[in-house]
């Protein structure tokens, strides 16, 4: 059965692959939870798409008013095996009737091993590794921090322009980008350090170059007697879904392996087949030290893990490495599901058909309208960078009104980018091509219009 196929909840209805708008966007009944929602969450909780989502499945997400719009967005590349895929609802459902929580800490289960040993299989690299499971994106990303502190003896930490890694303390403190990620909520953690990234778009260096770049910098303002790991995203996700320039990360690497330095690579949003690889890690040739995990990993349930060399995860004291919920049974059954359709399923393949059909037709649009300055990604990951045509300066205000426009015609976008000039597409992997077309028939719509 390929990915496309599995569109259905076990046991529940098949939802329908089409774009449908019945009413405005809100709905009235969409709008009555936005009322409770303002009146009940906090103004910092926002959101993106003013509906009161049902169900969801396949392509498309059902709101409480009868919409059904296509969804470009996976959750935030949470849902990439499909919502509700049949293998990890029916992992959940058995796990669910055993035990839902002992707390790995307390009483051990096997499901956690048996992630963390697929995990250690899958990551770049055929040296020893072992495996810690978290909640979260940003909590794998402390954890990483606080396991390469612990093995280097060292402190500084180095991220990177454009990056995002969370939004706790320490991950605010590596995210480059302050609204509405930062503003207010200082002071943050110290020893973090920033490097220019390469953006061939913007920089018009090569790999070699943006590589010197950043280490001579890193070398005169930090200094590796002191540093204890560079953290970057392979393709960096909310500063705007930048792919650095050809050499760039392996040239990164080498220097850390000369001069003892940890090498993190986040690939919280990028991998599980994301990029049209396992990992985005291996399209560029590189092999981690430690690589941290989560939105993908588990089709919808919270987990997060931090994957790296055994010496080096082992460098921790006993009790050092926790929490509470970190590899919950029910996220662990949903996992091994999840992980097997990657594996088995032809989802690599199908990440990679679907990039093809996301770069041609964007860049097809590219070559009609100046707007679009650039188009880039891998696999299912690509986004387009909106700009004034004369000028290269970033045009948010037209990214916003375009994600607007789709919005309203039934099409879930999303934005990023430092300067919030960038719409990115992260389909689920389950969204059959006619629908993918059409919601980019969608977005050429809303720019012309504009």
């Amino acid at each position: 059965m390929s990915i496309v196929d599995t569109l259905t909840p076990v046991g529940g209805p098949t939802l329908l692959q089409e774009r449908r708008v019945v009413t405005a966007i809100p709905g009235p009944r969409s709008q009555e939870l936005l009322d409770r929602k303002a009146a009940a969450v906090p103004a910092g909780v926002g959101h993106t798409v003013p509906i009161a989502a049902v169900a969801a499945g396949g392509g498309v997400v059902v709101d409480a008013d009868g919409n059904s719009l296509i969804d470009l967005g996976s959750g935030i590349a949470v849902t990439t095996v499909g919502n509700a895929h049949p293998k990890v609802v029916a992992a959940i459902q058995a796990q669910a009737a055993q035990f839902v929580h002992t707390c790995f800490m307390v009483s051990p289960y096997e499901s956690y091993v048996a992630v963390a040993e697929t995990l250690n299989r899958l990551t770049p690299g055929d040296h020893a590794k072992k495996t810690a499971l978290f909640n979260s994106g940003a909590e794998a990303v402390e954890n990483a921090i606080k396991i390469a502190r612990k093995y280097t003896k060292k402190q500084a930490v180095v991220a990177f322009d454009h990056a995002y890694h969370g939004r706790t303390n320490l991950t605010m403190a590596l995210t480059a980008k302050a609204m509405p990620y930062k503003s207010g909520f200082g002071p943050f953690a110290g020893e973090i350090y920033r490097a220019p990234m390469s953006y061939p778009f913007r920089d018009g260096l090569s790999g070699a170059e943006a590589a010197k770049r950043a280490i001579t910098l890193i070398e005169k303002q930090i200094g590796a007697d002191n540093l204890a790991a560079i953290i970057i995203e392979p393709i960096q996700g909310e500063g705007g879904f930048i792919v650095p320039a050809d050499g760039f990360l392996p040239a990164v690497v080498e220097w850390c392996r000369a001069n003892d330095v940890v090498f993190i690579a986040d690939e919280v949003q990028t991998g599980f087949a994301r990029t049209g690889a396992m990992f985005a890690s291996e399209l560029f040739d590189i092999v981690p030290d430690l690589v941290t995990a989560a939105k993908g990993i588990a089709g919808g349930m919270p987990l997060a893990a931090v994957t790296g060399r055994a010496e080096i995860m082992d460098a921790s004291h006993a009790g050092g490495l926790g929490g509470t919920y970190g590899g919950n049974p029910l996220a662990c059954a949903a996992a091994l599901a999840a992980l097997d359709v990657f594996e088995n399923d032809g989802l690599i393949e199908r990440a990679q058909q679907v990039g093809r059909i996301l770069i041609d037709r964007l860049t097809a649009l590219q070559n009609i309208d100046g707007r679009i300055g650039d188009v880039r990604g891998r696999g299912a990951m690509v986004a387009a960078e909106f700009v004034d045509p004369e000028t290269n300066e970033p045009d948010a205000a037209l990214t916003a009104a375009v994600a607007r426009a789709c919005i309203a015609e039934g099409v879930i976008v999303l934005t990023c980018g430092t300067y919030g000039n960038v719409i990115r597409f992260l389909p689920p992997l389950s969204i059959p091509d006619e629908l993918l077309r059409e919601g980019l028939d969608v977005v050429a719509a809303a720019l012309a219009a504009r």
